[in-house]
This record gives C-alpha cells, sequence and structure tokens, in this order.
C-alpha cells in the first residue's frame, strides 16, 4: 500500500512540474484531477500520521518511561491530571497552587515530581509485565469528575531475551532420517525459528514442527522446535531464534561427524592428563605419609635412646656416691 501511494504521488509531482514547464501543453483537465488527488492523498497521509501511537518498547522485568511533554500546564494553578491505561487509571495527581497534594498510583507508577514547573509529565513504571503488551496509555485533565482529551498517548510494546537455544542431535542408522532438537525459554513475544543446513540450505518443507508454549503464571515463551531430515552424518545443521523487538538473534550449531573426532579426541587427551595428574599426586601423597611416618620413628628412637642414657647416668651417679661413701674413713672415738 505504501510503495502505491509513494508512486502516485510521484505521478502528480512529475504531472504538476509538466505543467509549470509548459502550460499550454497541458489539458485543461490534468491541473483539477492532480490538486483533487494531491489534496486526497494528503488527507489519508495526515489521518495516518495522527492515529499512529507512539509506542515504546519495554523489556520485563526493568523498568520503563512514557514520554509526555505538555508545556500548556506549566501556568495552570489547580489542576488534577491521570494517567489511564485503556479505562483503569495507573496514577492520579492533583496539584494546588503548583503543588502535588494528592498522588494515588498503582504499581508504584510516578511522574517527575517537578512536572508542574516542567511540563514533564512521563509516567514513570517501575517494571513491566507481558499483560500489558500492545495496551495504550493515555494522560487526561481531569475537571468536574471528568475527563477531558488526552494530552498525550503512548502505547507500550513488551519484549524479554530468550536463553541460548540447546541443540541436540539424535543418530539414525544409516539410510534413516535424523532428528534435531532445539529448545530456548523465557523469553517475549513468540519468537520466529530458522533452520539451515550446511549454512546455506534450508530444510525440505514439512519437516519442521515449531511448537510455542505461553506459561500460564508469567505469559513467557518456551519454544522447541523439532527438524527431522535425511542428511550425512558429516552435515552442519543450525538452529536460530529471532526476536525482532529485542533485536536478538540467537543461534546453535551441531557439526556433525566431522566435528567429533576433534572433540574426542580432546576429551580423551583431557581424560588422560587428568588420570595421569591424579595418580602423580597420589604418588606424592603416598611418599608424603611413608616420609613422615619415618620421621616420628627416628624421632621415638631417639627419644627412646635419650631416656635410656639418663636412667645409666642416674644408676652410675647413684653408685657412685654409695662407693664414695663407703670408702669414707669412720671416726675413731678418743678419751680427751
Amino acid at each position: 500500500m505504501g510503495s502505491s501511494l509513494f508512486s502516485s504521488v510521484k505521478r502528480i509531482v512529475f504531472l504538476d512540474r509538466l505543467c509549470v514547464l509548459g502550460a499550454q501543453k497541458c489539458p485543461q483537465r490534468a491541473m483539477p484531477v492532480a490538486l483533487w488527488r494531491t489534496g486526497l492523498l494528503l488527507c489519508f497521509l495526515t489521518f495516518c500520521s495522527c492515529s499512529d501511537e507512539e509506542c515504546v518498547l519495554g523489556v520485563v522485568g526493568r523498568p520503563v518511561s512514557l514520554p509526555c511533554f505538555y508545556p500548556k500546564l506549566i501556568g495552570l494553578v489547580n489542576f488534577s491530571i491521570e494517567w489511564r491505561r485503556d479505562d483503569e487509571v495507573v496514577l492520579r495527581s492533583v496539584w494546588r497552587n503548583s503543588e502535588n497534594v494528592e498522588r494515588l498510583s498503582a504499581n508504584s507508577a510516578e511522574i517527575p515530581v517537578d512536572a508542574a514547573q516542567t511540563g514533564n509529565f512521563s509516567l514513570e513504571l517501575p517494571a513491566v509485565d507481558p499483560k500489558e503488551h500492545n495496551m495504550s496509555y493515555s494522560l487526561v485533565l481531569v475537571s468536574g469528575g471528568e475527563p477531558s482529551a488526552a494530552l498525550c498517548t503512548a502505547c507500550l510494546r513488551i519484549a524479554a531475551r530468550f536463553s541460548p537455544p540447546q541443540l541436540q542431535r539424535e543418530e539414525a542408522a544409516q539410510g534413516e532420517e535424523t532428528a534435531f532438537f532445539c529448545h530456548s525459554s523465557g523469553g517475549f513475544p513468540e519468537p520466529a525459528v530458522h533452520w539451515l543446513i550446511n549454512n546455506t540450505e534450508r530444510p525440505p518443507e514439512g519437516s519442521v514442527r515449531t511448537l510455542a508454549a505461553s506459561l500460564p503464571d508469567s505469559r513467557l515463551y518456551n519454544i522447541t522446535s523439532h527438524l527431522t531430515v535425511n542428511i550425512s552424518r558429516d552435515a552442519i545443521v543450525s538452529c536460530t531464534i529471532e526476536n525482532q523487538p529485542m533485536n536478538e538473534t540467537l543461534t546453535s550449531t551441531s557439526y556433525g561427524a566431522k566435528g567429533r573426532p576433534v572433540v574426542s579426541r580432546a576429551s580423551e587427551a583431557m581424560w588422560i592428563f587428568s588420570t595421569a595428574l591424579c595418580a602423580v599426586v597420589g604418588v606424592m601423597v603416598v611418599v608424603g605419609v611413608a616420609y613422615q611416618v619415618h620421621l616420628d620413628r627416628i624421632s621415638k628412637r631417639k627419644k627412646r635412646e635419650y631416656q635410656h642414657q639418663g636412667n645409666r647416668g642416674y644408676k652410675w651417679r647413684n653408685r657412685y656416691r654409695e662407693e664414695t661413701e663407703a670408702m669414707k674413713p669412720e671416726p675413731k672415738e678418743t678419751d680427751v
């Protein structure tokens, strides 16, 4: 539709230029028809531009701001405003003498404290939920309990990141089909799933089945896609999860049998290295324990020898003392 409109506009502009360059060559009816078409197209484009709402992307679990700048409220002293989500009041604010005297909000929604002085009445939401996807918000001026026409409008679109896809491959016997399973979860909205074989080929029609399950409590999506195809064991298969609102593309690849020997050799080398390392550590532990036991034995033996020598020295000293006392002459008694 857009291309046809632009082509019509170009045709009208071309006719107008021809009429300006050579008015005597233009037919008499060309100018009224051109003006009528131009006016009709301008009215249609103006209607389309006026009917579109400015949409804001909100990420699940993160705050988001719905912009609204309305400087005509700066000069007002007493007024009341409401932010509404469809027909539900999200925030109500009452201003008296340019001061906010009353504020009621749902889900901790806020507007700037200096809104009456700056004209910035943007709505701050602390977090968004997939239930609010494509909902329309509007700011109205309340007078006598009746809302005015919308001063600002904005639609809210919700998105959430998907987990990296997990790709599993089920080998089949020779000549039979091979099955691939691609799974991703926790995202919003429902993404597009793409499969590629050998990085360029698309799978045959009817070989892909994709199931998107929306969780009832959070409305986030779990995606499971099945590919059943007859390919060689060396084929490379890729699964891509595309989330356009988040500008997010996640890919997982299965490299087939060609990539497996490298992986197996690497894992085998890692297993041999870890085994050898464990063996070396075990030998070192055994040697350390044996050496410690040897040191303990030497220490005990030296202690026993020292105690034995101490006992021998004690006996020798006692024997020496006894012999010395025996050799001492007895005192003679004299008659004085």
